[in-house]
């Protein structure tokens, strides 16, 4: 506690330019200016119960696309600037330099034909006078006539007038928009709270809608807008008077508060990393917490705290998932391991820094108290024990249990050793993973904290005498790439077993719905196979865990699964920099391996960038093009060549054949280096040999010929999906 305590006295120290103090309460609102009529800001300010992490950002993302679609574009209001902040007590957006009405514009009205607008006397009919009406044009009867009304057309002659509209005031424009925009705002999940029926994420509490000087007056949620803000909670939530929209950034921030999340991010990592300092320790700062942290608070304040040091004798694991999943801490640690103390960040600032301290340490002592409880208590039995308790845990009603599953996954990692290449020792290591996989499921550790899962399988594996390679691999499963051969096959085997189970059971994801998280299942079958560059045919993996399902799973359903995959791995390779053609035409042929695909990927993006790729492409181009409409393979036949140009041609494609036969597996690289070769004889063959001869015979053999070059991609890249082909 020392050392904490002096860390406060330190921060009382140090001067923070945000500490200032809010507008008081009894600030008096002047009488505002009623017409705006040059460019001045503008500022939507919406007041909500604190809203949770992710809702601020979809909150902020949704409303700078509203504002700049449905308000700035659609109605042509020019503007030097748009930004969009927040809090989690407020939705921000500042747009500088607003103009301060629409442009004016000039509406072409299309009236009648010509024969229906004038009578044979050139008089207007009703038809015409009607329309003028309706269209209340400031034109007589009289001056009604063909030479000032009639225009030519690519449809015919019609009546036609030009009518000038007037822009409204950019006030008025805001004033009937914002209601429909902050409609517009959507969350996963929002509620209702008062008799307005609007739903939001959390209670809107107060508006403020400034233009320069000038309210826009519109109500919303039960709310009228204004332009009183509030400032921090902490600080009882006081009152802010904002008489201009310019005013509000410098008003927000001598009220404390941070309104830019990225600002608030860049205070905390600074922050914590100088309080990890004054213990000679090195903060744990994962960009997700730092985020979440962020958007949880409006004035960050690092308070440093201790916890006792006997805890350390629990898993380090499982006091940083403490620490974090649950306090939204930051652990500290020293050549990698932890140290008793720990970050906490107050909304607010430094005022009795000591009492926050006792607080967070209070509460973190008691949670590392429930956490050695319940590792006590598992630990008074070996992780195999558990097993059976399985049995009870259900995975989906027609799937099974997870005992059923983890059946299914040592099944399924048996298969996957050899279609892995694994050693007999790590084949060993893995098949008695799989069997533990699913154990500390059902430890009370878990149960309290499910993101340990897997974490605390392989810590009570070790602690339960079983090899460390079999606790580590058990580590693994849950983890997004797996560093270990064991830890592959397992995680490979989990993950297979659950896309197709699912998929079987007609769970498939459906546009952003995917409850069982196959996504992210798929990713992590075709991510570590790319990572560790590990060869596995998905196609005979796909089927044999379809085998072992308690449901039927059809041919259809086992090419659905690939193709979902397929899509995963696709989107892998397109975000790792490489041509969308290149990847499609790679996948057309080797989506069932993607290691070798993503290895052929590169080999063929690399060609495609050469500056003679016109030239390979084209000459591959026209064998393909002539036969793909063949619906009959031709076989050649060398005795029934006329021409020398197609015996060249045959004689340089049995070289390429050749070629390729000593290169297995064939790549790009191997392929198109075969083929190079054949180019000049088949610029020959094109221009000197005529393929659809009349004679049924030489027409025929010379397809055949062009077929055979054609297949040499077979099975390596639909060059047809490149462009230019």
């Amino acid at each position: 506690r020392g050392v904490a305590e002096a860390y406060a006295q330190q921060r009382r120290g140090l001067e923070y330019p945000l500490l200032k103090e809010a507008a008081p309460k009894e600030a008096v609102q002047r009488p505002l200016p009623q017409a705006v009529t040059e460019p001045a800001d503008f500022v939507l300010e919406i007041g909500v119960e604190e809203l949770p992490a992710r809702d601020l950002d979809v909150g902020l993302g949704t409303l700078k696309t509203l504002l700049e679609r449905d308000l700035l574009a659609s109605h042509k209001l020019g503007y030097s600037s748009l930004q969009v902040l927040g809090t989690p007590r407020r939705l921000v957006a500042q747009i500088s330099n607003l103009a301060p009405r629409e442009p004016d514009s000039l509406v072409e009205l299309k009236g009648p034909p010509e024969s229906a607008a004038f009578d044979k006397d050139g008089k207007p009919t009703q038809a015409l006078l009607g329309w003028a009406r309706k269209n209340a044009l400031p034109i007589s009867e009289d001056q009604m006539n063909r030479e000032s009304l009639v225009q030519e057309r690519n449809v015919g002659r019609y009546v036609s007038w030009r009518k000038g509209s007037e822009g409204q005031t950019t006030s008025s424009v805001l004033a009937g928009m914002m209601p429909a925009i902050l409609a517009g705002i959507k969350f996963d999940k929002s509620m209702r709270w008062n008799d307005s029926g609007v739903v939001f994420s959390r209670p809107i509490r107060w508006i403020v809608a400034l233009y320069g000087e000038v309210i826009i007056p519109f109500e919303y949620a039960g709310v009228a807008s204004g332009n009183v803000t509030r400032g921090l909670r902490p600080d009882d939530s006081p009152e802010i008077v904002v008489r201009a929209a310019s005013q509000f950034p410098d008003q927000i921030r001598q009220a404390g508060i941070v309104l830019d999340p990225q600002e608030r991010q860049a205070s905390i990592r600074e922050q914590v990393t100088r309080a990890a300092t004054f213990v000679r320790g090195e903060a744990l700062l994962e960009d997700d917490l730092l985020s979440e942290v962020a958007n949880l608070i409006e004035r960050p304040t690092a308070v440093l705290g201790n916890f006792n040091d006997e805890f350390l004798k629990l898993p380090s694991q499982v006091l940083i998932s403490v620490m974090k999943k649950h306090q939204r801490y930051f652990p500290i640690e020293r050549s990698g391991k932890l140290l008793p103390n720990f970050v906490a960040i107050r909304n607010g600032g430094d005022e009795h820094l000591d009492l926050v301290q006792q607080g967070n340490e209070h509460v973190l002592g008691a949670r590392f108290a429930d956490a050695d409880f319940f590792v006590r208590e598992d630990l008074k039995r070996p992780l195999e024990a558990y097993r059976s308790k399985l049995a009870g845990l259900m995975f989906h009603t027609k799937l099974g249990s997870m005992l059923d599953k983890t059946g299914r996954i040592q099944k399924l990692v048996n298969k996957l050793v050899a279609m892995l290449g694994l050693s007999p020792a790590e084949a060993v290591f893995a098949r008695r993973a799989a069997r533990l996989c699913k154990a500390d499921l059902v430890t009370k550790m878990v149960t309290e904290m499910t993101s340990l899962q897997g974490t605390i399988g392989g810590e009570y594996a070790l602690r339960s005498g079983e090899a460390p390679a079999v606790a580590e691999a058990i580590a693994e499963e849950y983890q997004p790439v797996p560093k270990t051969n064991a830890g592959l096959a397992l995680a490979l085997a989990d993950r297979l077993d659950s896309l197709v189970g699912l998929f079987a059971v007609g769970l498939a994801p459906t546009g952003t719905k995917d409850p069982f998280g196959l996504r992210r299942s798929a990713i992590g079958i075709v991510q570590p196979l790319l990572e560790h560059a590990r060869d596995l045919d998905l196609v005979e993996a796909i089927v044999k865990s379809a085998k072992m399902q308690p449901v039927p799973v059809s041919l259809l359903k086992q090419q659905e699964i690939l193709e979902f995959m397929t899509g995963r791995l696709a989107v892998l390779l397109k975000d790792s920099g490489n041509r969308y053609d290149v990847v499609e035409a790679v996948l057309a042929e080797q989506a069932g391996n993607p290691a070798a695909a993503a290895q052929s990927v590169h080999q063929l993006q690399a060609w495609v960038e050469r500056e003679d790729w016109n030239t390979i492409l084209q000459a591959f181009a026209r064998c393909v093009r002539i036969t793909r409409d063949q619906k009959r393979r031709f076989k050649v036949v060398p005795k029934a060549f006329v021409e020398k140009e197609e015996q060249e041609l045959y004689a340089a494609l049995k070289k390429a054949e050749a070629a390729l036969r000593a290169s297995t597996p064939v790549t790009p690289d191997s392929l198109l280096g075969a083929f190079m070769p054949m180019i000049p004889a088949v610029n020959a063959f094109f221009d000197k040999v005529l393929v659809m001869a009349r004679k049924k015979t030489e027409r025929e053999n010379r397809l055949g010929l062009l077929q055979r070059i054609a297949a040499l991609a077979e099975g390596v890249a639909a060059l047809a999906k490149l462009e230019g082909f």
